[in-house]
């Protein structure tokens, strides 16, 4: 029949999912899960093997979050914007390779047809009671259904404590007296509690909910141990446990307190105290500081530049597909919005840009540099790098300035710098930014070596953009109190360099501005007596900072911020 109306043939109008983990992913009234094959278009007519991901779930449920924000309900269109553009997103991201071309074009061979254009409206409408459906209660994953009772998101596997090694937010088991000597060894700079419980103590029970909160609430600041006398003799007798519930509570590796019963208040009031005595407040706490004790956006680089001048500088490489591919994504999204825009096919695009930093001249690199800086305020492309095998293309971007040296072009320097910028866009790549040291490095030493470019201002205030975005998200996790993300040794190289270049900045504002505030997230709630107070004192920061405050008025109340953090 579709030969007749269209002329092509069409065999079937395809609705696609992605199934992993036991749960069906697709688009319709939004983002839906359910049982595989329990949808409401009944089972597959085909099941394809796509292949298996080793992403961990944190990092595959944080990119669902980012494509939230383009698959919304509202913005489902029958021939635009499919169950099909998100399986092949999400499938791009998982495996790097998106779900056959013949199921992504089909829309577009509908619509290139006369009869296919005249009927896309009352086709969409119709459609659309069958494509927005909700899924059946019962057909929903358990955890699902609760998760969108609550707003909240499914639970992830815990953090693991860069000081104990052991994971954050969990009551730990000890059946030995090994496990329970080790567990309290590696608390041994914080604290730990026991709790010494027993399987025909019903009293026991009535604190174990109590007892679970205050070890997610700890989440890394203490560790929180239950035994089971009835199963751990041992224990028992060495520390003289003579009824349940007992609780022992032990500080810097010595005890600091013991008592029994199943008062909930009393064991929430010991708890809090025992990590208060362990984790005292820093003192910046205590200040009032408008701009440093407050959440940062990052700073993106969003404007399009006129991309037919940009891309007839990349000469012969201008006609290459990845290129083409490439531009109309970011020309579908600037005109109609991310939900109007496919992804490309971004392995390809990864491959290309490689392959010409690597043997094109430094001279004719920036502008495609520049057109990928544009792709990446999309979450969907900077989401995507960060779940590339060994991060190829972003260091291979990152390394080339450092890699040039003194021979780097500015422009390409220039367009660099602002393409790191926006990989902040994802907040899982920018985790991965921070936390690797083989994407840490090359950032750092883009910074550094920019910072120093006392030929080109505008260098200089990218330059301090891009330390803003690693200071601001490091900071995020302090305010947060959480472990931070950026290495010590890492943290003291930068401290150094933007001292070093805001006391040698003496003509531009916007510089100053963007220093002074990266080197006041850096230097807030850093360690006490760590190495990069070490550093601040022994280089003078709190003057070299001081001597700011007579650049411009307008810098006054920032410059006093910083300096009251400084030591």
């Amino acid at each position: 029949m579709s030969q007749s109306f269209l002329g092509v043939q069409i065999d079937a109008v395809y609705h696609t999912a992605l199934v992993f983990g036991g749960i069906e992913y697709f688009f319709g009234a939004g983002i839906q899960q359910t049982y595989p094959g329990a949808t409401h278009h009944g089972r597959p007519m085909s099941v394809i093997p796509m292949g298996k991901t080793d992403l961990p779930l944190e990092i595959i449920l944080e990119y669902l979050d980012s494509l939230k924000q383009v698959y919304t309900a509202e913005s489902y269109d029958l021939f635009m914007h499919n169950c099909n553009n998100f399986t092949n997103d999400f499938a791009m991201f998982l495996l790097g390779r998106g779900i056959p071309d013949h199921i992504t074009s089909l829309p577009q061979t509908v619509l290139n047809t006369p009869f296919g254009q005249m009927l896309k409206p009352q086709i969409d409408s119709a459609m659309r009671g069958m494509t927005q459906a909700p899924v059946a209660p019962a057909a929903v994953p358990r955890q699902s259904r609760t998760n969108v009772a609550t707003g909240t998101r499914p639970s992830m596997p815990r953090e693991t404590s860069s000081s104990t090694g052991l994971p954050t937010g969990q009551v730990h088991h000890a059946t030995t007296l090994k496990k329970l000597d080790s567990l309290l060894m590696s608390a041994k700079s914080s604290c730990a509690v026991i709790f010494f419980t027993s399987a025909t103590c019903p009293p026991c029970k009535i604190v174990y909910p109590a007892y679970d909160e205050l070890a997610a609430e700890a989440d890394g600041k203490a560790i929180l141990i239950k035994v089971d006398l009835s199963e751990a003799y041992e224990i028992g007798s060495k520390y003289q446990v003579r009824a349940t519930p007992t609780f022992m509570s032990f500080l810097k590796g010595e005890k600091e307190n013991e008592w029994v019963g199943a008062s909930e208040g009393q064991l929430r009031g010991n708890v809090r105290m025992l990590i208060q005595m362990a984790h005292p407040p820093h003192p910046h706490t205590t200040l009032r500081l408008r701009t440093l004790q407050r959440r940062h956006r990052t700073v993106t680089y969003a404007k399009i530049p006129p991309l037919d001048k940009l891309i007839v500088k990349m000469g012969s490489r201008s006609t290459d597909s990845a290129v083409v591919a490439l531009k109309d994504f970011i020309c579908a999204r600037e005109a109609s919005g991310a939900s109007d825009a496919p992804l490309p096919s971004l392995p390809a695009i990864d491959a290309f840009i490689v392959q010409c930093i690597d043997t094109d001249p430094p001279d004719s690199l920036f502008p495609l540099v520049d057109l990928f800086r544009c792709a990446l305020v999309d979450p969907r492309v900077s989401g995507y790098l960060a779940a590339e095998r060994s991060h190829s293309t972003i260091v291979t971007i990152l390394s080339k300035p450092s890699a040039l040296g003194t021979s780097c072009p500015y422009s390409l320097r220039i367009v660099t710098i602002q393409l790191a910028c926006n990989l902040f866009t994802s907040s899982i790549l920018a985790t991965q930014l921070l936390q690797d040291a083989d994407l840490c490095t090359p950032l750092l030493q883009l910074i550094t070596s920019s910072l120093l470019d006392t030929a080109h201002p505008p260098v200089r205030v990218a330059a301090a953009s891009l330390a803003f975005n690693m200071a601001a998200i490091n900071h995020l996790r302090r305010l947060d109190e959480k472990e931070d993300l950026i290495a010590e040794s890492f943290q003291v190289e930068l401290m150094a360099s933007l001292l070093e270049t805001i006391s040698n900045e003496n003509g531009n504002k916007d510089s100053i501005r963007g220093l002074l505030t990266a080197i006041g997230l850096l230097e807030y709630g850093a360690p006490r007596n760590g190495e990069v107070q070490e550093l601040c004192n022994a280089l003078g920061a709190k003057e070299t900072v001081h001597a700011k405050e007579a650049f411009s008025d307008d810098l006054k109340d920032l410059v006093r911020e910083v300096e009251q953090v400084l030591p």
